[in-house]
């Protein structure tokens, strides 16, 4: 290990977050090193746009853009600059020294100054064979409305949302926009939701509730037709058509590897030191996009804290934290760790 250079800077992740930090640290100067992660069943090096054929609300792309064909612009702009990739999995992260060693899936061990955690969230899926098959291939099934719900493929049609907490009222709201009807598909009697989100979506005139129900089965073959449901109290089973179906059952941020290193809150999305900033628990180490942000989850969001994260990191290694990190660790009090802004949804 100790024939290997050490890194000024080590970005973990390959989402709109993480090649942002990677853009600016290179034209920093910093040389940085990005793990784009390995292609696994429940994720691929560029995270979760990869999943989404059309992007609308990303700025600069007037006829909108192809999520894949963005990501693939952005690690592109991240190499003009030299930046470094490998393709595999950050599973563990050293923090009890410095520099920080990081250890890969594969076996590799590389030393850090600083690190940049932008290792995204997954949504939260059903797990049925073809809900997976029709949001890959834009099919119908997605699990964030503000990103689709304007698509023309859902505008007038019926669409479900199925979850029952404040992400599904938000969710389903947002969809009435668009939508002719917004079925909401519950597995309970009653909304887990904040009471007054969910008056607000009783009392919409386009959304109807189907309680005590779950889906079995999404059906269609190219785009999504319907799905089965089935009563949890009686176990009769009915298939409702839809032109749409809308995931809003969470998120898991992807930090299982930093357990115990990293403060984090219950859901396990990485606190920050102060609102508005990017550094964590740990001194020299900062967290941008989804991995950080429950709230709001939009790929432009995530890239500004890319920014913000590249640019403290930047000044952390200008102002000597690359040689006095212990130091300052050390000196500082037990940080006031802000709540992550998605705390209330």
């Amino acid at each position: 290990m100790s024939e290997n250079p050490i890194e000024k800077v080590v970005i973990v992740g390959s989402g709109p977050a993480a090649w942002t930090a990677a853009i600016y640290a290179a034209r920093a100067r910093l040389d940085p090193l990005v793990f784009e992660g390995a292609p696994s069943r429940e994720m691929i090096p560029g995270g979760q746009l990869m999943f989404t054929t059309e992007v609308e609300n990303y700025p600069g792309f007037a006829e909108g853009v192809d999520g894949q064909t963005l990501m693939m612009q952005m690690k592109g702009q991240a190499e003009r600059f030299d930046t470094r990739i490998i393709t595999d999995d950050i599973v563990e992260v050293d923090t009890d020294r410095r520099p920080f060693l990081l250890r890969s899936a594969e076996g590799k061990e590389v030393s850090s100054h600083t690190v940049i955690i932008a290792t995204g969230a997954r949504a939260n899926w059903l797990g049925l064979e073809n809900e997976e098959r029709l949001a890959q291939s834009g099919g119908g099934v997605s699990a964030c409305a503000v990103c689709d719900g304007a698509l023309p493929a859902f505008r007038d049609q019926v669409v479900g949302v199925v979850g029952g907490g404040d992400s599904a009222m938000e969710e389903a709201t947002y969809l009435t926009k668009f939508a002719k009807e917004v079925v909401i598909i519950h597995r309970r009697d009653t909304f887990r939701a904040s009471p007054i989100m969910a008056e607000r979506v009783l009392e919409n005139e386009k959304v109807r509730v189907e309680w005590n129900t779950v889906v079995t089965e999404v059906l269609g073959d190219d785009f999504i037709t319907g799905v089965r449901l089935r009563d949890v109290s009686t176990g009769d089973e009915r298939v409702l058509e839809v032109g749409g179906l809308f995931m809003a059952i969470g998120h898991t941020p992807n930090t299982g590897f930093l357990e115990g290193r990293l403060a984090m809150d219950e859901e396990g999305y990485l606190l920050t030191r102060q609102p508005w900033r990017t550094e964590t628990s740990i001194p020299g180490i900062f967290a941008a996009g989804d991995v950080m942000d429950s709230y709001y989850r939009q790929a432009v969001t995530a890239a500004g804290t890319g920014c913000m994260a590249a640019l403290e990191a930047e000044r952390w290694l200008a102002h000597g934290g690359g040689e006095r990190g212990m130091e300052v660790e050390a000196s500082t009090s037990e940080p006031a760790v802000a709540e992550s802004a998605g705390k209330g949804r």
